[in-house]
């Protein structure tokens, strides 16, 4: 027997920021809209963003995705927690196949399924992402202002990135967990006084958890310092599913939208968020989500005409 197919005017692949704002949008709207998730996106692992308009203390990825599926679920968007293994468009549909054999069906489809950043298995490091140990300099370069910063990283990515936060203090010291340096970039650190330690980091020093005090390395010696940054590098762009549509990528797997409507090449096919080439901040997810909606509103309204 088979399973019956659902139809939807949108599906939404990721209910990170992006997805979760285009849901909302789509919602007011009032269209039929599923959004499928895994649950495993990267704002899940932020416990405090300090950079975004009406939350001066701070706000985690958790809460803002709590507060934002509640908002949607409120327009009758719904929701289902899979994983979707095949996107195919054929005519004026487009399908979607998911892990536990469920297919859906949708007029338009928004692809929002973000990055994943590599972070090596080091002991304790997950409950100091977003509180005392950061990501982005551009959200959070200001946290760590006149401290001493431990960068934990990567090679040429984590060297960049230990120069791009002298911005923010002169007390840097760099680990070099894996990956090689290059001569130039290792002159620019000794003239920026960054000292540079090449040893694999065994695990994070915390106080109540999620308070960095320094790192253990696996030589055995402890480096103390008061935050910590992270640049590994390699991270997992999530454009899979835009690859088995046809979507244009760029060389490093972000795809190609349209900078007004964030639709891109294939026609009735959006994407937004980090997904997209951009500064992953989650302001700018907001509005790529919104847009991507506008716009998808505008295509449906027509296709109904």
């Amino acid at each position: 027997m088979t399973e019956k197919t659902n139809t939807y005017e949108c599906i939404i692949v990721g209910a990170g920021i992006a997805g979760l704002q285009a849901a909302i949008q789509l919602g007011r709207y009032m269209h039929k809209v599923m959004v499928i998730d895994s649950e495993d996106g990267r704002s899940n692992l932020c416990r405090g963003y300090h950079n975004i308009l009406g939350w001066p203390d701070g706000v985690s990825g958790e809460t803002l995705r709590d507060l934002g599926k509640k908002q949607a679920a409120q327009y009758g968007i719904e929701f289902i927690k899979d994983y979707v293994i095949e996107a195919k468009k054929s005519n004026e549909r487009i399908s979607v196949k998911t892990e536990s054999g469920k297919t859906y069906e949708s007029t338009t489809l928004l692809l929002s399924t973000g990055i994943k950043d590599r972070i090596p298995e080091i002991k304790n490091i997950i409950p100091c992402l977003g509180v005392s140990i950061y990501v982005c300099p551009d959200c959070d370069g200001y946290e760590v202002r006149n401290q001493h910063v431990l960068l934990l990283g990567s090679g040429k990515t984590g060297a960049s990135l230990a120069l791009t936060l002298t911005y923010w203090t002169e007390k840097i010291t760099f680990i070099n967990h894996d990956g090689e340096v290059e001569q130039s970039l290792l002159e620019k650190l000794k003239q920026k006084n960054i000292d540079v330690i090449h040893e694999e980091i065994e695990a994070i020093v915390t106080e109540n958890e999620s308070d960095f005090k320094g790192v253990t390395l696996k030589n055995g010696q402890t480096i103390q310092g008061d935050k910590g940054f992270i640049g590994f590098g390699g991270n997992a762009v999530h454009s899979e599913l835009a690859k088995q549509l046809g979507v244009e990528r760029l060389e490093n797997k972000h795809v190609l939208v349209d900078p007004r409507t964030k639709e891109t090449n294939i026609t009735n096919v959006w994407a937004a968020g980090d997904l997209i080439a951009h500064s992953e901040q989650v302001t700018i997810a907001m509005a790529d989500g919104c847009q991507a909606a506008i716009w998808i509103h505008k295509r449906l309204l027509k296709n109904n005409q």
